[in-house]
């Protein structure tokens, strides 16, 4: 079994993000973990505009750490009374894609959530392009907490297996994060591999026999993944692998998907895409994403 030993929970105090805190404490709760609630504060020199003064713009960043300093530690009062869980308050000032990372690489945080919110999300700091670099190097999960409603147990979880090494531990993971829930394996053999061979050339009847002896061997690794008990189940498919995985999401109406994020480097993920990527900005579920083992990983 997998065990989360600490939790950073990023938070800018909104709506997306109180539900995101509760999602961790939750977590926590089930994980006897300890939950960390952190707020960046934009530094007001990251705002284009007129120059401001040394003095001037450091009161005015103590005064809006202070004040959310109050309101973190409010937060964390409510949230080890409603759930029983220690909780730790922390500010930072600076971005808050390096903050947050770098925080969680400090207290060696299992897992780091945060809500989703438009186009101001955690997903949008870490995974898209303006900080591809730094969660290339990232070694721990982040739960994009998406769903709208009052986080409650899942009951329903899909964890995607390309059987790449990142993803070997998925499976034990989701266990940890959703303990109630009914979780489904799923392996989606990527049809472009056929219209690759068919722009090669290859006999159709060696294409169609390998597509076949593909799926097969997926069925037996899946079964061979699968963890013991019957919460847990198998499924392979073909199609293109991240419209698969959200279209699977929704047939089995999952509240949670774990995919793995790749080890490309960045131009090879703006030039390819990423199916975790995807998959975190169409699936309508809270997204779990993996970074890829120390032998995937891209040096930035």
């Amino acid at each position: 079994m997998n065990t989360i030993q600490r939790i950073v929970a990023a938070t800018d105090f909104s709506a997306p993000a109180s539900r995101a805190a509760r999602r961790a404490a939750r977590i926590a709760q089930a994980s006897n973990a300890e939950l960390h609630l952190l707020h960046v504060v934009h530094p007001l020199a990251l705002y284009p505009g007129p120059e401001i003064g040394v003095g001037d713009l450091s009161r005015h960043n103590s005064i809006i750490a202070v004040n959310a300093r109050a309101l973190l530690e409010e937060l964390a009062a409510t949230l080890h009374s409603r759930f029983g869980v220690a909780t730790q308050a922390a500010t930072r000032i600076g971005r808050a894609h390096s903050e947050i990372v770098d925080y969680a690489r400090a207290v060696e945080a299992g897992l780091v959530v945060a809500g989703a919110r438009g186009e101001n999300t955690l997903l949008d700091l870490l995974i898209g392009s303006t900080a591809a670099r730094v969660l290339r190097t990232t070694a721990c999960p982040v739960l994009i907490v998406k769903l709208h409603s009052e986080p409650k147990p899942y009951r329903d979880a899909l964890v995607a297996l390309d059987f790449s090494p990142g993803l070997a531990s998925a499976p034990a993971l989701c266990r940890a994060i959703a303990p109630e829930a009914r979780v489904e394996l799923l392996h989606v053999y990527d049809t472009s591999l056929d219209e690759q061979m068919r722009q090669a050339d290859l006999d159709a009847a060696f294409i169609e026999d390998y597509h076949r002896r593909a799926l097969a061997e997926a069925e037996t690794r899946l079964r061979a993944a699968q963890p013991e008990g019957d919460a847990f189940t198998c499924h392979v498919m073909a199609g293109y692998p991240a419209a698969a995985i959200v279209d699977r999401v929704a047939a089995l109406r999952a509240e949670l998907v774990v995919v793995g994020r790749s080890g490309k480097s960045g131009m090879q993920e703006f030039l390819l895409g990423s199916v975790a990527k995807d998959v975190a900005n169409a699936a309508d579920c809270d997204v779990l994403v993996l970074p890829p083992v120390a032998s995937e990983a891209v040096q930035a």
